[in-house]
């Protein structure tokens, strides 16, 4: 048996960095067992769907590597509504689905219990196909359902409290569950891997399978992913968009190795390792039952950690997107003529260990191809007061007269303004950093203020100075 597992998203909105994790692990098994991976894209929610929402789907797989062109599809469930049809009928004739006049509120009537589900009330009626009536599954009376599950075990379903579920709606289209059943029958899939949270459908699925004559998946339900408060991650609550990771600059290196901790972990007290232990050591047979804590705080910290083991080069091309501006992120506040590449070249290093995202990168640099540096109020407030008009005046004067115009006499000279002044070195360098470069966090001053050059230097002292 080829084994062939699917990912199969819906373009209802941005791409969820939990459906990113079960894409991740579909592909890691199929590769595993050197199956095959489908995409499918269920695009049956016509009200909902829209075109960039599947192109999303389609770069944000290319991000994490399940690249076009390595699996098979996308295919588009739209395509195969004819299948879903002729399912549901199929089920009506021989006796396994039958139509159903009811209505909710009919229901409730009946058994006086808002929470309750379907009686049954139209099970042995008769009835055929017409306006406003739906179609029934007709779930077995006794016995039990047990799902074979690689990561629970064997969840085991009382069939009685499973009521006569709907397979297609009073116009005659089907719904999820059989077309999600009847798509994977034709595109031959064998294992499904999938969140938690599809584990309360996956008995009324296996029946479908079942009832249509074909031998159920293997299925894996792995835990759901939770915020800090442990409730599920909610795209109107949390912050879920891979999109928004990518375009805020996490690497999809650090983003796919935290995504498959998330209820998993490699061997050995470790959490960063290269994709090809990830690539050996998942196994659906060791992953947790519990839900999973998607932390924001820890994932910033993992992609800070890849950030600083890239090579010098590879950080550099890293960071273009955001010294450029493309149709996601928006441009740096500098022009784009003003760009020195080789300035950035030459302070790159330096910002490559203080950042933990890529986005970070532009406040860290503007300061040099800006013409006067973008000011931080709180900063300017915090450091430009005192004495820091005589600091400004003596640091002027001091640079301006250095031979060598480098970081180790700048520091000199400014050590010696203090000295003068009984100051330590952080007390005297904190008006001439935020007068050189607008903030009082960045990139080591000495070497920033090498980089930034003479002129440009003592003109934003001189001209911060005037205002005090």
């Amino acid at each position: 048996m080829t084994v062939r597992v699917r990912f199969a998203p819906s373009p209802t909105g941005m791409f969820h960095v939990g459906g990113a994790r079960s894409a991740l692990q579909n592909w890691i098994y199929a590769k595993q067992h050197d199956g095959v991976f489908v995409l499918r894209i269920e695009d049956t929610d016509a009200a909902r769907n829209r075109p960039e929402w599947t192109e999303g789907i389609l770069s944000a797989l290319d991000w994490i590597g399940i690249e076009r062109g390595t699996y098979e599809g996308p295919h588009y469930q739209s395509s195969y509504a004819a299948d879903h049809s002729a399912a549901a009928t199929r089920l009506y004739a021989e006796g396994k689905a039958y139509y159903c006049g009811c209505k909710r509120e009919d229901v409730i009537a009946r058994t006086g219990n808002q929470h309750s589900g379907y009686d049954g009330f139209c099970r042995d009626k008769g009835l055929g196909p017409g306006e406003g009536r739906a179609l029934r599954f007709r779930t077995p009376d006794e016995g039990e359902t047990v799902v074979e599950d690689l990561v629970r075990g064997k969840p085991t379903f009382d069939n009685k409290l499973i009521e006569d579920f709907v397979i297609a709606r009073g116009d005659g289209s089907p719904l999820f569950l059989l077309a999600n059943v009847v798509d994977d029958m034709t595109m031959a899939i064998t294992h499904v891997i999938r969140a938690e949270e599809h584990l309360p459908n996956t008995p009324k699925q296996q029946m479908l399978w079942e009832a249509l004559g074909h031998t159920p998946p293997v299925w894996a339900h792995v835990p759901v992913i939770v915020n800090e408060k442990r409730q599920k991650l909610s795209k109107r609550r949390d912050k879920v968009a891979l999109e928004s990771y990518r375009d805020e600059g996490y690497l999809a290196a650090a983003m796919k190795n935290y995504l498959m901790l998330l209820g998993w972990a490699p061997s050995g007290d470790r959490e960063i390792v290269p994709w090809q232990v990830i690539e050996e050591e998942f196994r659906l047979e060791d992953v947790s039952h519990a839900s999973a804590f998607f932390d924001v705080k820890k994932l910033r910290a993992f992609n800070g950690d890849y950030i600083r083991a890239l090579a010098p080069d590879e950080f550099a091309a890293c960071c273009a997107p955001w010294l450029q501006g493309t149709g996601t992120i928006p441009a740096p506040p500098w022009r784009p003529e003003d760009f020195d590449i080789q300035v950035f070249t030459a302070v790159a290093p330096l910002a490559q260990t203080r950042i933990a995202v890529l986005s970070e990168i532009v406040n860290y640099v503007d300061f040099l191809f800006l013409d006067e540096p973008i000011r931080d109020e709180a900063s300017w407030a915090k450091a430009m007061k005192g004495d820091a008009a005589e600091i400004l005046d003596a640091a002027a004067t001091a640079f301006e007269a250095l031979d060598q115009w480098s970081a180790e006499p700048l520091k000199a000279a400014l050590e010696e303004v203090g000295m003068a002044r009984e100051l330590k070195l952080g007390k005297t360098q904190a008006p001439v950093r935020v007068a050189v470069t607008g903030r009082s966090v960045g990139l080591p001053l000495f070497e920033s203020i090498e980089v930034l050059g003479r002129e440009r230097t003592l003109r934003r002292l001189r001209s911060a100075r005037a205002e005090l």
